[in-house]
């Protein structure tokens, strides 16, 4: 079987295909929010060294907590780097390269889409356990945490899990359809 060439293309279909090209800047946009994030690493891990004899477990614990929560919005722009990129740009023909991520040889927009879902609630999971943490180390009356905002921040929480919950199983009943299907 012939890949198309695009030279072959009528030219309304060569400009909607190319169409595509428009996202790079976006995702090298989003390669140097990336940047910034490494940045706000390296600041938040010097003020804990500088401070970790001076600071308790609990705000050990919160500035722990905010360096996962860097790391994982670092891994979800990964994901929405790379995987955005191979799925709706172009390959990247990493094919037997030693590094290749697993989940990368098989993306496509449903799997991005149950990744970056599964992403979301990691990093919520965090924040809410930072929340929960910070109420408890730092007492109710001192804290800046109201009860609406906690149960706000939890009731948000939960609507990512159903979220990606809904997602799975639409993405699940679409491909016992294909496989049904045969196709």
């Amino acid at each position: 079987m012939n890949p198309i060439k695009t030279s072959t293309l009528n030219p309304i279909s060569r400009l909607i295909f190319s169409s595509r090209w428009m996202q790079l800047p976006l995702y090298l946009g989003l390669i140097l929010a990336q940047g910034v994030y490494v940045i706000l690493f390296i600041k938040e891990l010097f003020h804990l060294i500088e401070g970790a004899t001076n600071l308790s477990e609990q705000l050990i614990m919160l500035a722990v907590l905010g360096l996962i929560d860097v790391v994982m919005i670092s891994n979800l722009l990964v994901m929405v780097i790379v995987g955005g990129y191979e799925t709706f740009v172009s390959r990247l023909n990493l094919q037997g390269h030693p590094d290749l991520p697993e989940w990368l040889s098989h993306v496509n927009a449903s799997v991005l889409k149950v990744k970056l879902a599964m992403a979301i609630i990691g990093i919520s999971s965090i924040h809410l356990l930072k929340t929960f943490i910070a109420i408890g180390s730092l007492g109710s009356a001192n804290s800046s945490f109201t009860e609406a905002g906690v149960m706000w921040q939890t009731i948000i929480h939960m609507v990512f899990i159903l979220s990606a919950i809904g997602i799975a199983y639409t993405d699940k009943l679409m491909s016992d359809a294909l496989r049904v299907s045969g196709k």
